[in-house]
């Protein structure tokens, strides 16, 4: 599934104010610096579409993006950035907070995390909060052209592992890289059937709709 046309759509700091929900949607986080910008940028095949920064933080709002005017991707504000205020990273919180759990349209949360890190108590108790609450997540590994094979398999090996000490299942993940655009097809493909089902389920919906108004 190539994406054809990938746009900008509208910025806001107010979930109430994202766009109506009529098309499926899909919110990309993860931790300051993780490369969320890049990622977005291979994946559309847009090299400037996400604002690429040196300066961790640089997302501080929620940014909507349309693909082929049939889904959105959602660039959110990274979590755990350690230079702003306790006042900030609170408001930065509720903001993601509140945008997560007010989309009905809402498919699927992309988590993004550093394959070179070990992993984060932060990222982990992230996944585990979306958990509890029931929304939908993969973990992406992300800059993992840094790595040698061998190192890359440990590191996946050594996070599935820490992530079986509290969930039965390990969430399902996707190794990518913004250089060589590795994941990208998988990730497409990934999105692919969830809008399908989407809007099958709202053709039905319209159907049964019609015929109860008869």
């Amino acid at each position: 599934m190539p994406v054809k046309q990938a746009e900008f759509f509208v910025s806001n700091s107010d979930p109430d104010k994202c766009p109506k929900p009529d098309r499926p949607e899909y919110a990309f986080i993860g931790r300051s610096n993780v490369g969320k910008s890049s990622l977005i940028n291979m994946l559309t095949g847009r090299s400037a579409l996400a604002k690429i920064s040196g300066k961790p933080g640089k997302t501080q709002l929620i940014n909507h993006f349309i693909i082929d005017n049939e889904w959105y991707l959602v660039d959110l504000p990274g979590y755990g950035y350690a230079q702003v205020s306790k006042t900030e990273r609170e408001k930065f919180a509720a903001l993601i907070d509140g945008y997560l759990t007010s989309r009905p349209n809402l498919l699927c949360i992309f988590v993004l995390v550093d394959s070179r890190i070990e992993p984060q108590k932060l990222d982990l108790d992230f996944m585990t909060n979306l958990g509890e609450r029931g929304l939908p997540f993969v973990i992406v590994f992300t800059k993992t052209e840094k790595l040698s094979s061998v190192k890359l398999q440990a590191a996946l090996e050594t996070y599935r592992a820490k992530l079986l000490e509290s969930w039965e299942e390990a969430p399902q993940f996707f190794v990518t890289s913004a250089v060589t655009a590795v994941g990208r097809e998988d990730i497409l493909a990934f999105i692919r059937p969830l809008n399908e089902d989407y809007f099958n389920e709202r053709k039905n919906e319209q159907v049964k709709d019609w015929k109860n108004r008869k």
